[in-house]
């Protein structure tokens, strides 16, 4: 149970995290895992530490202007941080809230693209975090809060075009988007409201700040142009006033930003909205094989409205219920290609091998950081899977047990005594979903191949991370 909680809560755990967590009752890890603000969460620092996973220089490593540098930072922090949660409802949030690195560098050129993307404020222009960043920060906050600063976020003024919604041509995009993927879904919204959401946001833009001359001394952010604002009533076919009221009354240009924060703020309280946050949720936590117990979802949409739409009392609700501990929820998600490659590399190790690795294995397996394919995020589930993708990951294992050769060798050492010993060593150290007898055989007769066993360094090299390469490539090991 602790290596499944570890694994849906994070990226997996190597083995002295492993030590580390079996310490303490299961019920204080996740508590651990959830409050994970009381950690220091600045890993950073350890970035070309030896005794950290490396990353690829091209010239200066600059991972707040060069987008591939951005990645490999991303996945230096998912193998690495001590907020494992953190870095997983980045990636959730970066999924829900999709958006592209391809447009936002596209329009403003790499430097100022990255930074918006996923920038470190104490690192860039103007203290300016990025989008992933404002995830990080935001990932267990209030629902609310968290939309309204994704809607004035410049990635996403960018990416759905709010930079250009002004007052005589309002822009539909962000609007459409808010209602359809954001919050309550489709069939709880008419196209009517669509043209008045865009009304709404008429004003929220960009500009460009700082010291002009170059892009490592400004940056784009959030304005609210009062004279672009649309001051007109709008009107919805749902609440979107406190007293129950379905228009947002006509407001003078200079109060208008207030139009927007009234349409999020009823968004984001409607039951709708918690529901569907609910069944993502347990999906992306729990299966996606099975539905999500309606008793469950009720307690998860309760805790979410009677908390000012609290992200975390929801997710303590589902962390918490039987759906998420009962050992029927193992490996009844399949894994995302990041998950995949992280849980990879921590349960193997890393001495000697950089994330870049990592990097062209992503783009094959269809998942590259900070580049979904388009508003609705990624394809899930089983559509992670072709006959390419799925040569990708064994070719990945297959890279990562070739770079590991001699570490696996010193880590089975113990266990050269026989090709059975080395079988189940190696079986118990990376997490998959249960293997049937015939797989097991097929694996020892591997082990018994090419000449009698000695447990020699040469034949352990070679068979301990020839057996990893076939457990981490195996259909079993695909599931989270």
């Amino acid at each position: 149970m602790l290596q499944h909680v570890l694994r849906r809560m994070g990226f997996g755990a190597s083995a002295a995290e492993l030590t580390a967590y079996s310490r303490v009752p299961i019920v204080a890890v996740i508590g651990h895992l959830l409050n994970f603000e009381r950690v220091s969460g600045d890993i950073d620092e350890k970035i070309n530490d030896p005794a950290y996973i490396a990353v690829t220089t091209r010239g200066q490593f600059s991972p707040n202007a060069v987008i591939n540098d951005a990645r490999q930072r991303w996945l230096f922090r998912m193998v690495h941080s001590p907020r494992p949660l953190q870095e997983k409802m980045a990636l959730f949030w970066h999924n829900h809230f999709a958006t592209a690195f391809t447009k936002v560098g596209g329009t403003f050129g790499q430097d100022y693209g990255v930074a918006m993307m996923d920038g470190k404020a104490s690192e860039v222009a103007g203290n300016r975090r990025g989008q992933v960043q404002l995830f990080r920060d935001m990932a267990l906050g209030r629902f609310d809060e968290l939309v309204v600063e994704v809607a004035k976020d410049p990635a996403m003024l960018v990416w759905l075009d709010g930079r250009l919604n002004v007052r005589t041509r309002p822009q539909e995009n962000f609007g459409r988007e808010l209602m359809e993927l954001f919050t309550t879904g489709v069939g709880h919204y008419v196209e009517e409201d669509v043209y008045a959401a865009a009304r709404v946001f008429t004003g929220w833009n960009l500009r460009l700040s700082g010291d002009r001359t170059s892009a490592a001394t400004s940056y784009y952010e959030y304005v609210y142009n009062a004279n672009q604002h649309d001051p007109t009533a709008k009107t919805f076919t749902f609440a979107v006033m406190p007293d129950g009221g379905k228009t947002i009354p006509a407001r003078a240009g200079a109060d208008g930003e207030q139009d927007g924060i009234d349409l999020i703020r009823a968004l984001a309280r409607r039951p709708e909205t918690a529901e569907r946050l609910a069944r993502k949720f347990f999906a992306f936590f729990v299966s996606e094989f099975d539905a999500a117990p309606e008793s469950l979802v009720n307690a998860m949409r309760e805790a979410y409205l009677n908390n000012d739409t609290s992200i975390k009392a929801m997710l303590v609700q589902l962390f918490t219920s039987d759906a998420f501990l009962d050992e029927s929820a193992e490996f009844t998600r399949y894994s995302w290609p990041v998950e995949y490659v992280v849980r990879a590399i921590k349960e193997t190790g890393w001495n000697g091998l950089s994330v870049d690795a990592a990097m062209t294995p992503l783009v094959n397996m269809g998942q590259q950081l900070y580049e979904p394919p388009d508003v609705a995020g990624w394809s899930l589930g089983p559509d992670w899977f072709s006959t390419g993708s799925m040569l990708s990951r064994t070719n990945f294992a297959a890279t990562l047990m070739a770079n590991q050769r001699f570490n696996l060798q010193t880590a089975s050492a113990a266990h050269r005594a026989s090709p059975e010993a080395l079988l189940d060593f190696l079986v118990n150290r990376y997490t998959h979903a249960p293997y049937s007898s015939d797989v097991t055989t097929a694996m020892l007769d591997y082990l018994r191949q090419g000449g009698a066993w000695t447990g020699s360094d040469t034949q352990l090299a070679a068979k301990a991370s020839g057996l990893s390469r076939l457990i981490v490539g195996s259909a079993e090991y695909q599931f989270n």
